[in-house]
């Protein structure tokens, strides 16, 4: 079974990233700055006092003016950080995202190692970028885990940010993955219902 999750992720992943492929450079701008502009609006985003963001990939959603935005009101502003010596991503604060942060593991922007590394449960909201998405809070990351790792741990609100061309009617789920609050695109903000616990008789 695990097997036909992994086969039904890949081929999910490569019909997604086959969707954004060619799209301008314009297009990406005009998309990242309708969703900075409708998460703005959100009481979640109103009320979120140390906020988890990331550094954007060619294929994700580029949310650095509302990182700027958060960072110019005072607001606790992080980023992941990959350690070597854990083998998991940690979240660190940053002042400034050009003097705070380089190329890390990944090649991805990260904080230096003289960013404070901050308690997950300390995060009112977890910005999370991702290959796919669907309604019921569902994510397809890019197939390592870490980021599933990272979320485990955070108690607060996790938003999934995407591009419409991301959301598709069911991604494959396994026990690890982690479950979304919520999700915005260029277009629309989806609240997942909360799951009632399962009951054993």
């Amino acid at each position: 079974m695990a097997g036909l999750l992994h086969i039904a992720k890949n081929d999910l992943r490569k019909r997604l990233r086959k969707r954004l492929r060619g799209m301008p450079e314009t297009w990406r701008a005009d998309c990242s700055a309708k969703v900075c502009a409708l998460l703005a609006r959100q009481q979640v985003w109103r009320e979120a006092k140390a906020v988890l963001f990331y550094a954007a990939l060619p294929d994700e959603i580029d949310l650095t003016a509302l990182m700027e935005a958060a960072l110019a009101e005072g607001r606790t502003v992080a980023l992941p950080r990959f350690s070597a010596e854990t083998g998991a991503y940690a979240a660190c604060q940053i002042e400034d995202f050009s003097r705070d942060c380089a190329p890390g593991k990944f090649g991805v922007q990260e904080p230096a190692a003289r960013c404070p590394i901050i308690a997950l449960n300390r995060l009112d909201l977890a910005l999370v970028p991702g290959v796919g998405f669907d309604a019921a809070g569902h994510r397809l990351g890019r197939g390592r885990g870490y980021y599933d790792r990272l979320l485990a741990g955070v108690t607060g609100t996790r938003c999934g940010v995407a591009f419409d061309e991301q959301m598709t009617p069911e991604i494959p789920a396994e026990p690890h993955d982690i479950t979304l609050n919520c999700i915005i695109t260029p277009t629309r903000w989806v609240e997942i219902p909360e799951r009632p616990p399962i009951c054993h008789e």
